[in-house]
């Protein structure tokens, strides 16, 4: 059998996107990393997130209904720090309420969602949400891989062959 360790080194070579969630509740704005962010469906415009059971996030979200996923930008990995601890951490973030959710500033993607559903995931929850309103922008997103942030370094032009040195290439 795998161990815990063996499993956490094996992901950490797969490279996530960043995202900050985010709520709005009656206490204020509540928000949490997370690097499990996944487009679902297109029909619905389904996403989803996961957040370990014991979150703070994950009771307000399931009250609220709803949650905002901010994609951060290749230039934000002190908001991701920020968000992965625990305390005010909204004391710092530039931020704005959209569509009922916080919207933090200067990131590369925004989505607004409602919960669609929940799904076990042992130790996580899996959440589903609905996309009510999306932006992007030109920004690179942020990335997770090897314990580190980073971003894409952009694909490397290629140049194609014609298509009669590829089919000459074939028949040899």
């Amino acid at each position: 059998m795998t161990s815990d360790q063996q499993f956490r080194d094996l992901m950490a070579g797969v490279c996530a996107p960043v995202s900050v969630v985010t709520t709005l509740d009656a206490d204020g704005p509540h928000g949490a990393t997370v690097s499990s962010l996944a487009s679902l469906s297109l029909q619905p415009q389904l996403v989803s997130i996961a957040l370990d059971r014991r979150s703070g996030l994950l009771p307000r979200v399931v009250a609220t209904g709803a949650f905002g996923v901010n994609v951060l930008a290749a230039d934000q990995d002190d908001v991701a720090q920020r968000f992965a601890r625990r305390g005010d951490r909204f004391a710092a973030a530039g931020w704005s309420p959209h569509r009922g959710l916080p919207r933090l500033s200067g990131v590369a993607g925004w989505a607004a969602c409602r919960l669609w559903s929940t799904v076990d995931g042992g130790d996580h929850l899996l959440l589903l949400g609905e996309v009510t309103d999306a932006v992007s922008t030109a920004a690179s997103p942020l990335i997770y891989s090897r314990r580190t942030y980073g971003t894409h370094s952009g694909f490397r032009p290629r140049t194609r062959p014609r298509i009669a040195d590829a089919i000459a290439a074939c028949a040899r």
